[in-house]
């Protein structure tokens, strides 16, 4: 029922345009070292101010295209120096500490050099990695979906934080709070680099509490396709680095597995990877730690566990069992796309365990989700549910429908809920298929909860939604006692827009 997201990227030309670019630009930039303060934006009072200065995406995409965009950040320099001081970060934090590495800390002249890059020449090798962040019970984390260059969204929720006391400013206010962003915070939106500079003023302000996982646009191909490179090209013309920005996706985890005690979360921007099983990470004895993914044995888990290839359609199973491989990833699509940034889950329990659709990856079912779910587990360890996002669409689709009437958080496979209504009405699903739509949401053991993407983006327009959501989860002494909280709110600059736009 789910209609395709998008392909996935081919232009050669382009990609070889934005590789040039970034050759040309890459050496002379990456090798700077700049530790960051912001004359220009001191506080985060200013940087809402500057921000609320800007006209909202669907204001402008009703104008004709124009040679420059509107910024709160004229110099691309301001973007630079926080970038550099981000590396610096990595290069000094948690990841720095061979101890926090399971099976092997990467080399330095690789991973952590940032004058090189696997898209460069010569190239480094591509080395994707998961992370786990055990936090106390009693903590609160909080979560976000896509942004896709929605900046009003963003400012709109770091505003509620600070009014709440969380945030203190881009400082987290409380000693166990935490932020992990669950990726796609550019393209399809005209403030990326807004964006952006926002996540990288709360990593800097919080460096060991404050994650970003990486999406599929977080990849050097995609923001060459859907937006973002553009963006910054009209802004910042030659003055642009896009080495810099495409480095920094590097240091993003591709799944971050958010725990207390031995319950944990897998937190990521799309499906699975049964051929990453992280049950090493999460048995490892530091509460912040990191595994390289390595090669990627996807045949092997069939092999090992027929039960996923059984829970597809039978007459799929062949073509499914020839795409799911082993392989040693060259990039984020290269030789086969990460699951974890770019696959999908079905929306209703009836479905299969395991599907295929072109343009969206691998499409998990609840069995087949179950089977991954528990072959991740530790010695001690279990993982008990995804919290993810990327299941957008700027067409009204059950998903969407789905995600509106939950008020931006879904719970895939509703137990009242089926094919029959995949049309629904919002009070349907609300009414006949008790579609969660509340502030407390329960969190039960092997479900999937898909975050909305913000209002703002063109997706927003598209479903004609006009409210942010982020979820606010508060851990407790077993996975019983963790509850998720729900915060949704009307964007203020969507406000004065006529009804129907």
């Amino acid at each position: 029922m789910m209609l395709p997201r998008r392909c996935h990227p081919r232009s050669v030309i382009g990609q070889a345009l934005l590789l040039v670019l970034v050759l040309g630009l890459a050496q002379s930039t990456l090798a700077e070292r700049v530790a960051y303060q912001s004359s220009a934006y001191p506080t985060f009072a200013d940087w809402k101010s500057a921000c609320a200065e800007l006209p909202a995406n669907r204001v402008l995409l009703r104008q004709a295209a124009t040679t420059k965009l509107e910024t709160a950040l004229p110099d691309f320099e301001e973007v630079a120096k926080a970038l550099l001081a981000a590396f610096e970060s990595f290069k000094t934090g948690s990841m720095e500490s061979a101890a926090n590495w399971v099976g092997g800390k990467p080399k330095v002249t690789e991973f952590f050099n940032t004058n090189r890059a696997y898209f460069l020449k010569p190239p480094i090798p591509f080395q994707p990695f998961a992370q786990k962040l055990q936090v106390p019970a009693g903590s609160e984390v909080i979560f976000h979906g896509d942004f896709h260059g929605d900046i009003h969204s963003f400012i709109a929720m770091l505003g509620s934080l600070n009014q709440a006391g969380t945030l203190d400013g881009f400082r987290l206010a409380k000693p166990n709070s935490y932020m992990v962003f669950l990726g796609d915070y550019t393209d399809r939106g005209n403030y990326g680099i807004e964006v952006l500079y926002t996540l990288l003023r709360l990593k800097l302000a919080n460096p060991e509490h404050v994650f970003m996982a990486r999406g599929n646009h977080e990849d050097v191909q995609m923001i060459s396709t859907y937006g973002f490179l553009a963006e910054c090209q009209k802004k910042y013309a030659t003055k642009f680095k896009p080495a810099l920005i495409c480095r920094l996706y590097d240091f993003f985890p591709v799944v971050i597995y958010v725990g207390s005690g031995t319950d944990f979360i897998q937190c990521n921007h799309g499906g699975m990877e049964p051929g990453y099983l992280p049950g090493a990470l999460l048995d490892a004895k530091p509460a912040v730690a990191y595994q390289l993914l390595g090669q990627v044995t996807g045949g092997t888990f069939l092999a090992k566990h027929p039960g996923l290839l059984q829970s597809a359609d039978p007459l799929r199973q062949s073509f499914l069992k020839s795409k799911i491989l082993d392989h040693t990833p060259l990039a984020p699509m290269s030789p086969l796309i990460n699951g974890f940034m770019w696959n999908d889950f079905t929306v209703f329990a009836s479905e299969p365990g395991l599907g295929y659709m072109d343009g969206r990856g691998f499409v998990y079912g609840k069995s087949g989700t179950r089977i991954v779910l528990d072959a991740s587990a530790g010695a001690k360890a279990r993982v008990r549910g995804v919290f993810r996002a990327h299941q957008h669409s700027s067409a009204v689709n059950p998903m969407m429908r789905r995600l509106v009437a939950g008020n931006g958080l879904f719970r895939h496979w509703h137990e009242h809920d089926s094919l029959a209504k995949a049309d629904g009405t919002a009070a349907v699903l609300r009414g006949e298929c008790k579609l969660e739509h509340s502030a407390a949401r329960p969190l039960k053991d092997g479900s999937v909860w898909t975050f909305n993407v913000a209002p703002d983006s063109y997706y927003g327009r598209g479903n004609s939604y006009k409210f942010d959501t982020y979820g606010v989860l508060t851990t407790g002494g077993a996975f019983a006692d963790w509850k998720l909280r729900v915060i949704h709110q009307i964007v203020p600059v969507l406000k004065p827009l006529p009804a129907g736009q």
